[in-house]
């Protein structure tokens, strides 16, 4: 069911590469809701994925950029000012990746050249990102920053590795500079902490299943699916949260809250 929440209003989508993706379940959800954007991700992740079949789908373009490259990123965003006929309304930053953790380097034997790769991917691409829109001018008063995030940034999660390091950067950048876009442009800046979602990147982290099972288990109503994220991302968009900003936004069935569940308790009862 759409209710028009996002229509006229245009995006930029960060990191979307296949249907298991919150990202495009994100761009779905938007194209359903009236809003139209422009998908981006970096090469060698477009020639992984299906882009062009969501690109299709959605009638969108898509702008091929590095999000660590600050050329590319003022490049991003100039064309997609063009190809939207104006400025921008929302921005999804849904990126993320550990070298150390594809190389199967344990957190306590970090190769610091892998360190440095996957922080710049997964977080310090936000504030370039956010740095480019702010000196280019580029968001609409009352336009949304969004980026995916997950609760290793506040707990140990052992095999979570140095992403748990990347993830309270980038939560930290949310805030940072959400104050400055707030208070000089309107614009919000939000991250959304997600359950653990069977992404193709999430995949890659040792034990995932696992993480999901429990935080199954631990959730009062469950763990979030993608799709669940890409409508909560929505309403972040639309005009509805007009005032939420500089938040990290457990977005997790009650998981960030609950102690100890009774399923937890019954299982190491047994």
């Amino acid at each position: 069911m759409s209710f028009n929440l996002l229509k006229g209003k245009k995006g930029i989508i960060f990191g979307a590469l296949d249907a298991n993706s919150i990202a495009w379940k994100t761009a779905e959800t938007i194209h359903a809701e009236g809003g139209t954007f422009v998908l981006t991700n970096a090469p060698i992740a477009m020639r992984m994925g299906q882009i062009d079949e969501l690109a299709k789908k959605t009638g969108s373009k898509i702008i091929p950029a590095d999000a660590t490259s600050v050329e590319d990123l003022d490049n991003l965003v100039t064309q997609s000012m063009e190809i939207l006929g104006g400025k921008i309304d929302f921005v999804l930053h849904a990126i993320g990746m550990s070298v150390n953790v594809r190389k199967g380097r344990a957190y306590t034997d970090e190769k610091y050249d892998f360190t440095t790769k996957g922080w710049d991917v997964s977080a310090l691409s936000f504030h370039k990102v956010m740095q480019s829109l702010y000196k280019a001018d580029a968001m609409n008063e009352w336009g949304s920053i969004v980026a995916l995030t997950y609760m290793a940034a506040q707990r140990t999660f052992p095999d979570y590795n140095d992403m748990a390091d990347n993830k309270a950067y980038l939560e930290s950048v949310a805030r940072s500079f959400g104050y400055f876009f707030g208070k000089e442009k309107k614009v919000r800046v939000n991250t959304i902490s997600q359950s653990p979602t069977a992404t193709t990147a999430g995949q890659g982290v040792k034990g995932f299943n696992s993480f999901i099972s429990y935080a199954e288990k631990m959730s009062p109503l469950g763990n979030a699916t993608a799709q669940d994220c890409a409508d909560y991302t929505v309403t972040l968009f639309s005009d509805l949260t007009r005032k939420v900003t500089m938040q990290n936004l457990f977005h997790d069935g009650g998981f960030s809250n609950t102690g100890v569940s009774q399923e937890v308790i019954d299982r190491f009862s047994e």
